[in-house]
C-alpha cells in the first residue's frame, strides 16, 4: 500500500498525468490510501497493545503457576516425610503390641480381639473418674462397687458398651 501511494505520488509530482480528471482521481486515491494506511496502523497499534497486555498477563500467570507448583512440591515433601514418620511409628507400635500381646493370656486376648472387632477398633477402655472412656458414660454406684470388689487381676467390663475396663491408679478405685 505504501509503495502504491509512493508510486502514485511520483506520478502526480512528475507531471506525467495532465488530465484534470485523472489528477483528481489520483489525488483521491492517494488520500484514500493514506486514510487506509492510517486505519491499518491504528489496528496494528491496537493489536500490539493487546499483545503486550496478554504477554504481561502470561508472565503474571506463569509466576503464579510456578509459585503453586513450588507450594505443591513442598506439600508433597511434607506429606511424604509425615507418611514415613507415621509408618515408622506404626511399625514400632505394632512391634510393641506384639510384645504385650504375647504376655496376655490367650482367652483374654481372644475376648479383646472380638470386642475390638465389634467396637470399631477399641476393645478396652480406661476407667477414669467413674467414667468409661470407651462409651463416655458414667458408671452408676452399683457398677462402681462391683468394680471395686473385683480382684485386681479380674476382667471387668463396662455394662453400657461391654468393653474391657482398664483400672489404673487414677481410676480412683
Amino acid at each position: 500500500m505504501r509503495q502504491r501511494a509512493v508510486r502514485d505520488q511520483q506520478r502526480l509530482d512528475s507531471g506525467a498525468v495532465t488530465s484534470p480528471k485523472d489528477l483528481e482521481n489520483l489525488q483521491r486515491e492517494i488520500a484514500s490510501l493514506a486514510k487506509r494506511q492510517g486505519d491499518l496502523e491504528d489496528v496494528v497499534l491496537d493489536v500490539m497493545e493487546r499483545r503486550e497486555s496478554a504477554q504481561s498477563r502470561v508472565t503474571e500467570l506463569t509466576g503464579r503457576v510456578s509459585a503453586v507448583e513450588a507450594s505443591t512440591e513442598e506439600s508433597r515433601a511434607r506429606r511424604d516425610t509425615a507418611q514415613e514418620s507415621i509408618d515408622a511409628e506404626s511399625a514400632g507400635v505394632t512391634k510393641e503390641r506384639e510384645t504385650v500381646a504375647a504376655s496376655v493370656p490367650a482367652d483374654l486376648l481372644k475376648l479383646y480381639e472380638k470386642l475390638r472387632e465389634q467396637q470399631d477398633g477399641v476393645g478396652a477402655a480406661r476407667l477414669f473418674q467413674r467414667r468409661c472412656e470407651g462409651c463416655r458414660l458414667e458408671l452408676n454406684i452399683t457398677e462402681l462397687n462391683d468394680v471395686r470388689a473385683a480382684a485386681p487381676d479380674a476382667v471387668v467390663r463396662c455394662e453400657n458398651c461391654r468393653r474391657i475396663l482398664v483400672r489404673t491408679a487414677e481410676s480412683g478405685l
